[in-house]
């Protein structure tokens, strides 16, 4: 999947599908507080009321409905020279 094909404006229309009659919205956007990755969202008014998703936006320049995930911090054990 190329950068293209997880662009924003390509994954709210896949996951809400909003058409003239229920347009969509960004209610919110921001940085999160643990790694300062951008997210926004959006949401589309239905019958049955509003629908909404995060989108975050990954390191690599790719959206998706998941955030990324944050380095953890690793041990390494290293043989000793004889």
């Amino acid at each position: 999947m190329n950068i293209a094909e997880s662009s924003l404006r390509l994954l709210v229309d896949k996951w809400l599908a909003p058409t003239l009659s229920t347009p969509v919205r960004v209610t919110q956007f921001s940085r999160t507080r643990s790694n300062q990755g951008r997210y926004v969202f959006v949401e589309v008014l239905r019958a049955a009321g509003p629908v909404g998703l995060f989108f975050f936006r990954h390191d690599n320049g790719r959206w998706c409905v998941f955030p990324p995930e944050t380095e953890r911090l690793a041990m390494r054990a290293y043989g000793r020279a004889a």
